[in-house]
């Protein structure tokens, strides 16, 4: 089992930036592809941002330019940084963790960091 916990949310103004950290414990061997997701109020969840092992990028449309996320594979800590927020970036974000192991697929979720864009 793998654990995500998510920290760096929290209320910002308008045009202001924020860090999401998200770090893997538990059994992380296998561990490859990791992304953020975020789920606005009403809304189904979506991409944000992912990462693979190699450190291979995939951005929504929406954020491109604006986010970046990064890995650091020793400390099993995934990053989003996200820079000029706007009110519609307003959402938790979720921490998604892809593994494999004994040919066996399985995904994982942090329990989410609230991101609030005041304008």
């Amino acid at each position: 089992q793998v654990q995500l916990v998510e920290s760096g949310g929290g209320l910002v103004q308008a045009g202001g930036s924020l860090r999401l950290s998200c770090a893997a414990s538990g059994s992380t061997f296998g561990i490859n592809g990791m992304g953020w997701y975020c789920q606005a109020p009403g809304k189904e969840r979506e991409l944000v941002a992912t990462i693979s092992s190699g450190g291979s990028t995939n951005y929504a449309d929406s954020v491109k330019g604006r986010f970046t996320i990064s890995r650091d594979n020793a400390k099993k800590t995934v990053y989003l940084q996200m820079n000029s927020l706007k009110p519609e970036d307003t959402a938790v974000f979720y921490c998604n963790a892809r593994r494999r192991a004994w040919g066996k697929d399985y995904e994982y979720w942090g329990e989410g960091a609230l991101v609030t864009v005041s304008s």
